[in-house]
């Protein structure tokens, strides 16, 4: 699912000083994968967030109508897994 044609949709609510959210945002990079990234020290953005997802934590990630959500480590394998990348992405 991760070709160019067919990249999906990844948005992250994080925020800056988060080491989860660092290491997300840095594996998603070194993948090549792209994705919108919302801040939220915004309390519109932590606002938005719980109204998507009923949460208001980070690393908040969705795609595709799916949400992930814990520390980086919980939530690669399960990103890796719905993107189709190899265990050794995850």
């Amino acid at each position: 699912m991760t070709d160019a044609t067919s990249r999906p949709w990844i948005e992250i609510y994080t925020t800056p000083q988060c080491p989860d959210c660092i290491a997300l945002k840095r594996w998603l990079r070194n993948l090549g994968i792209p994705f919108v990234e919302h801040d939220l020290r915004d309390p519109l953005i932590a606002e938005e967030a719980r109204e998507r997802t009923g949460m208001r934590i980070a690393p908040l990630t969705l795609i595709e109508g799916q949400v992930f959500w814990g520390t980086f480590s919980h939530q690669a394998p399960q990103i890796a897994d719905l993107l189709g990348l190899t265990a050794a992405a995850a």
